[in-house]
């Protein structure tokens, strides 16, 4: 992509998640998820009902009179974005592709999170760790993670969610709200989203196209996997090649669906031809 077209893409994409995150969802961002923990704030005489626990003893001993300290809820956080970017993702039949799609969603819960005064960070994954931006503060900031989505190529056409959520658990240490973008076109990420959820407070927002859903008949097409490369025809008049085509995508949408339950995760589903305005706002609103 040519630089004057990549800005333009960039630019157009900001205008639109920024205004949605200044209208839409900074305040339900804001309420949906909690700070880190407790941070100490000062110190005050102790008054009666205070919990015994939040005496300080050593300004105590200083003043001759009892001194409790005081706590607020942090409420900086810190937003990671892990964002699938294995071939699969460019799929589209809509107006806009699943990579593009992804794009969107990211920029709009990043200026979300800006709002908030938060750090956020990127992590692109195919079947390897594509390119990892720690988390920062900032509109500039912001703006280097939009270019990224929009431009990066990845090395790898295939897809690992394991792997992707096993380095996070290796590498953010502290709490972090974690969205889990992708087509989740994989298995056995289970245990390592077990692990990944203890620590971190995690969502997952499936993406997929109705194409991918149901197969309509054309007759006898020539199809290509897009991260194996593996070549074969299907007769789509076939009623049972139909069926099991969408029984295979509900087996993976079932699967998707018991392990984020399983591991007491968010998860969203949404379509290329669906609005994902309206499920961000619900699911931040059923959170608050």
């Amino acid at each position: 992509m040519k630089t004057k077209d990549l800005l333009k893409k960039v630019k157009k994409i900001e205008i639109k998640t920024r205004k949605l995150s200044n209208h839409l969802f900074s305040g339900q961002y804001h309420s949906s998820f909690k700070g880190r923990g407790m941070t100490f704030s000062e110190v005050r005489q102790y008054q009666y009902g205070d919990d015994v626990r939040a005496i300080d003893w050593n300004v105590t001993a200083k003043n001759n009179d009892t001194y409790v300290k005081v706590f607020e809820e942090e409420r900086e956080l810190t937003l990671l974005l892990m964002v699938d970017v294995s071939e699969s993702q460019k799929f589209g039949s809509a107006e806009i592709d699943k990579r593009e799609l992804v794009a969107e969603i990211s920029a709009t819960l990043a200026f979300s999170a800006t709002q908030n005064n938060d750090k956020i960070g990127l992590l692109l994954f195919s079947d390897e760790i594509e390119l990892f931006i720690p988390p920062k503060k900032g509109k500039s900031h912001v703006l280097r993670i939009i270019r990224e989505l929009v431009e990066f190529e990845p090395k790898s056409k295939k897809t690992d969610i394991k792997k992707a959520l096993e380095y996070i658990s290796q590498i953010m240490k502290k709490k972090a709200i974690v969205f889990v973008i992708s087509d989740f076109m994989a298995t056995d990420y289970e245990k390592a989203l077990q692990i990944a959820a203890k620590r971190h407070d995690i969502t997952g927002v499936r993406i997929f196209d109705l194409r991918e859903q149901k197969l309509p008949n054309l007759g006898l097409i020539s199809v290509v996997d897009a991260e194996t490369g593996m070549h074969s025809w299907l007769d789509t008049s076939e009623e049972s090649v139909r069926t099991a085509y969408e029984k295979e995508f509900l087996r993976n949408e079932s699967y998707c669906s018991s392990v984020f339950s399983s591991c007491k995760a968010g998860l969203i589903h949404t379509c290329t031809n669906e609005s994902y305005v309206s499920k961000l706002i619900t699911y931040f609103k059923s959170r608050a």
